[in-house]
């Protein structure tokens, strides 16, 4: 290797690993709101190695409190904040006074100076300590936050100490909106129920008609306007938040949402702001009101009534026009929030929100992207098994007839195959149009897509090229053509087993990969019959009488392929409407 080429190598490995440094100068104000770092990595879930304590369990307005962040293992980073205990998912309350300048720093999260602390660089510690300043108007009780990371990949989010409680104080009032009284969050005395959707409250429900107060697995959304402010209800199985969001079109971004968080024993209930697929961005002021919760068996509860118009915060919607609406859930840790699992349901219309009563229907799935699965199924799990099939055993078939000056065998595999090439193409296309581009979040499917259409429009021009069946080297180009198209279509149903767990078309996994196993074994199944047929190792109505004397042999083979192609169609049939009703119900 050159000196040259090394030293190219060098440069490359050592921009590598400044590129997964993340921040080891500390300066992380980008996670002020969430406290992730971003990583791109998922926080540990394990108990956290790290304990935050405090040398004050009580404060008065000025006071100032040691906050200590340690451990016997050591850490690389760390980010401190002190927050409402009430409302964890809120704006950093009080400032820092740092302790050692060479280990920690200042951070300005939202409008107040010196609201955090970060470390300088990425050296080991196993101990910090800052102080706190009590502000002058504080919340009645008060919690330190600490996300620490050890390595680029094990971090912990949000690991808390002890709640240190206001001396004489009372819960200190959110700013109301003008017109709007705030109350504490109540619990629920019971289930929602779903009694009212269609006559007095508006519905999105999922799946369709499904009632929280029975179906602990149903995802539900309810709003009906009362006065000046719009009641809204939310109801799903989550490992930790269900939110919602209304939006101009049905894709996130720029959205006005609502979250309900679990937090240990308690639902936080806030509003957000999405700028497009980042975390959301806390309300600046208060905007709910009459706040009430419940958890039971893993399912998240929440309601609240919103002014129907917020001239003071400006990232409000006005709830008397029109909007999509998404209903989310996902993983949520000590109240910070994690990108949902599932596609969120989307509704499949514009409605007001102050409206008149109507059960909304929805989907967690584009119709651009059904169609592409359902064309894509057609195209490679029925069109071209069948053209394969045709021209492999079929050959021998009606030796004497011929459809547009050719063998029909020979029509009926052309027409086929181009059919299959028809419905790629028109599926192909669909989920650009569906992204606007390409999706940088789907994996190995759209590469193995796009190397699929491209062997798939390769051989019927391939074909054009064919030379003549008497030509010496025919042969070459028979295997050639279907060496081609047995790998494009293993290909093609490899990517086809990836497509159904895609975000955009999550189909249940055991039901979908077990129905598409079923229609690539028959498949196989047919052929292996049809081939030990054609080696003369299964004969049919060599036996029975049933033919002896009005069929020759010829006939009955002909007839025997002729009803395992019926069977084959049949049972092929039957597995793609399954796969079709499943892609529907999505």
């Amino acid at each position: 290797m050159s000196a040259g080429m090394q030293s190219a190598l060098l440069l490359v490995a050592a921009a590598c690993i400044v590129g997964v440094e993340g921040f080891p100068n500390g300066q992380v104000a980008v996670a002020c709101s969430s406290m992730m770092p971003n990583h791109g990595q998922v926080a540990s879930s394990s108990p956290s190695p790290y304990t935050v304590t405090v040398d004050k369990t009580t404060f008065s307005p000025g006071d100032k409190i040691k906050v200590t962040l340690s451990s016997s293992t050591t850490f690389k980073g760390f980010l401190i904040q002190a927050r409402d205990s009430k409302q964890l998912s809120g704006n950093p309350v009080g400032t820092f006074t740092l302790l050692s300048s060479t280990q920690s720093q200042l951070l300005n999260c939202g409008s107040t100076q010196g609201s955090a602390v970060s470390q300088t660089s990425s050296a080991r510690l196993n101990q910090i300590q800052v102080t706190w300043n009590a502000p002058k108007t504080a919340p009645s009780t008060v919690q330190f936050l600490a996300t620490v990371v050890q390595s680029y990949s094990v971090f912990w989010v949000k690991v808390p100490s002890q709640v240190v409680s206001l001396t004489g104080g009372s819960p200190q009032a959110p700013t109301p909106v003008p017109g709007m009284t705030i109350t504490t969050a109540s619990m629920l005395p019971a289930p929602f129920s779903a009694a009212g959707c269609g006559s007095t409250t508006s519905c999105l429900r999922d799946p369709v008609g499904c009632d929280p107060q029975s179906d602990p697995q149903c995802f539900y959304l309810s709003f009906a306007s009362i006065g000046q402010a719009v009641q809204f209800q939310l109801s799903g199985p989550a490992q930790g938040y269900m939110s919602f969001a209304l939006s101009l079109d049905q894709w996130m971004g720029n959205d006005d949402v609502y979250l309900c968080v679990q937090n240990g024993n308690l639902v936080d209930i806030s509003a957000a702001y999405a700028t497009g697929r980042t975390y959301p961005e806390p309300a600046s002021m208060a905007v709910l009101s009459n706040t009430a919760w419940r958890l039971s068996n893993g399912v998240i509860q929440c309601s609240f009534l919103r002014n129907i118009s917020i001239p003071a915060d400006q990232t409000r919607f006005n709830l008397n026009e029109s909007y999509y609406i998404f209903i989310a859930n996902g993983r949520a840790d000590l109240g910070a929030i994690y990108q949902h699992d599932r596609q969120p349901l989307v509704s499949n219309g514009l409605k007001s929100i102050t409206g008149s009563p109507e059960n909304l229907s929805g989907s967690r799935s584009s119709l651009l992207v059904k169609f592409h699965g359902a064309l894509m199924l057609i195209a490679w799990l029925t069109t071209v098994t069948t053209g394969i099939i045709v021209a492999r055993f079929f050959k021998a078939e009606w030796p004497s007839s011929t459809l547009f000056g050719q063998k029909v065998w020979f029509q009926m595999h052309r027409g086929l195959m181009m059919l299959t090439v028809l419905l790629s193409c028109i599926g192909f296309i669909l989920p650009f149009i569906y992204r606007k581009g390409w999706s940088e979040d789907a994996g190995a499917h759209p590469y193995l897509g796009c190397i699929v259409m491209g062997l798939a429009i390769l051989q019927p021009v391939g074909a054009t090229c064919r030379p003549h069946p008497t030509a010496p080297r025919r042969f070459i180009f028979n295997w050639l053509h279907f060496g081609g198209g047995i790998t494009t279509q293993i290909l093609a149903v490899a990517t086809i087993f990836l497509g159904v767990q895609q975000q955009a078309l999550l189909l249940p996994t055991a039901s979908a990969n077990g129905v598409l196993a079923g229609v690539v074994c028959w498949a196989a199944l047919t052929g292996l019959v049809l081939e030990l047929h054609r080696r003369g190792l299964i004969k049919f109505g060599k036996e029975s009488s049933m033919y002896e004397g009005r069929l020759s042999p010829e006939s009955k083979g002909n007839l025997f392929k002729k009803l395992v192609l019926i069977g084959f169609l049949a049972g092929n049939l039957a597995f793609i409407v399954t796969l079709l009703y499943l892609i529907s119900r999505v």
